[in-house]
């Protein structure tokens, strides 16, 4: 580990610029999460939430600025960066043909990782998944389930970063009560959430920050947004996060 990722906040994006085409998706973006912090960013479609998720996971180079993961450069080494990052998209990709414990090895494997079932038990247990479910196919779970599962190898694989792309989308509360208090583990546990959603509410109810993302660039930043005026927050935000 160097002393740069020791220092570093574990995502930190500063002055980042991407075009495509013509256009300038992100433009001076400025974002920092730290350690056991979640970070939420919200915006409407085609503010560039997910486009600021695939360049931290190295799949897109910026036109200017610059990223670290974990005090990495994923430009310059995207392998060794996405091997400090958790990613959750939005639609969890899971072998239907498998269970939840036969999915996990297998992806833990390809990240060259044999859990015990012990362990896959206790990371499981974290995410909230039924002991009686883990043995089934994944082809009958429902949204929240797959992303217990990917929440479980999540927790296995102990990185320092964890990206969610619109994780609450489609759970019901239940649900999305059970992911929160997941999340608050992670966070306890020091791990860096950086939270893409359109869901103000939710994201005031278990961020430590939200930034809006408009016109490539963080137009307002809030701190503990809990204990703000949500309800003024949505009048002036909401129907552009909506767009």
């Amino acid at each position: 580990m160097t002393s740069e990722s020791q220092t570093l906040p574990p995502i930190l994006i500063d002055r980042l610029a991407l075009r495509r085409g013509d256009r300038d998706v992100l433009s001076d973006l400025c974002l920092s999460v730290g350690k056991g912090e979640i970070y939420a960013l919200l915006g409407g479609n085609g503010a560039g939430k997910s486009t600021t998720l695939s360049a931290l996971l190295g799949f897109l180079r910026p036109d200017g600025g610059s990223l670290r993961v974990a005090g990495i450069d994923p430009v310059q080494a995207p392998e060794r960066a996405r091997a400090r990052i958790a990613y959750l998209p939005e639609n969890v990709a899971l072998y239907d043909q498998l269970s939840a414990y036969e999915n996990i090895a297998y992806f833990m494997a390809l990240a060259g990782s044999e859990p015990a079932k012990a362990a896959m038990d206790e990371a499981l247990d974290a995410a909230g998944l039924q002991a009686e479910a883990r043995a089934r196919r994944v082809s009958g779970f429902s949204k929240g389930m797959r992303q217990k599962v990917a929440i479980a190898m999540a927790v296995l694989r102990e990185v320092p970063v964890l990206l969610l792309d619109e994780p609450t989308t489609g759970l019901d509360p239940r649900a999305t009560a059970d992911f929160n208090a997941l999340l608050a583990t992670l966070k306890s546990r020091g791990t860096a959430i950086l939270m893409v959603t359109h869901d103000l509410l939710g994201a005031a109810g278990c961020a430590d920050r939200i930034g809006f993302l408009a016109d490539g660039r963080i137009v307002e930043e809030v701190r503990q947004p809990a204990e703000i005026d949500v309800v003024a927050l949505h009048h002036r935000y909401g129907e552009a996060v909506a767009a």
